[in-house]
C-alpha cells in the first residue's frame, strides 16, 4: 500500500515559480509510474504531467508543456513538480498519484492511477 504526501504548495505571483514534492512510503515507489493531477473549484480533476517508473519517460498536458517539469528520486522515494511561469489558471489543488501497476516504463492513462495524496493548494495571483 503506497502512501503519498504532497508538500510545497502556496501563494505565488503570476510569472513566478514553485516546486512541489511528493513523498511516498509503505510501498514500492520505485516500481510505480507517477503523475501530478490538479483540480480547480468547479472543475474535474485533470492530468498535468506524468513520469514512468524508471524516470526515462515523461508526458505533460499541453497547457503546461514547456513550463512544468517532473522528476523523481527513487532513492529518496520522492517525486517533484517544478513549475515555472505560473499563470492564474494554474491555481488548483495539486495531487500526486501512483499507478496501480508496476514496472510501467511509460506514462499510464488517467484511470490507471490508484494511490493518491491528500493534495496541496497552489494559488497564483495576477
Amino acid at each position: 500500500q503506497v502512501q503519498l504526501v504532497e508538500s510545497g504548495g502556496g501563494l505565488v505571483q503570476a510569472g513566478g515559480s514553485l516546486r512541489l514534492s511528493c513523498a511516498a512510503s509503505g510501498g514500492t515507489f520505485d516500481r510505480n509510474a507517477m503523475a501530478w493531477f490538479r483540480q480547480a473549484p468547479g472543475n474535474e480533476r485533470e492530468f498535468v504531467i506524468g513520469i514512468s517508473y524508471s524516470g526515462s519517460n515523461t508526458y505533460s498536458a499541453h497547457s503546461v508543456k514547456g513550463r512544468f517539469t517532473i522528476s523523481r528520486d527513487n532513492a529518496k522515494n520522492t517525486m517533484y513538480l517544478q513549475m515555472h511561469r505560473l499563470k492564474p489558471e494554474d491555481t488548483a489543488v495539486y495531487y500526486c498519484a501512483a499507478s496501480r501497476g508496476t514496472y510501467m516504463d511509460y506514462v499510464p492513462a488517467k484511470n490507471d492511477y490508484y494511490y493518491w495524496g491528500q493534495g496541496t493548494q497552489v494559488t497564483v495571483s495576477s
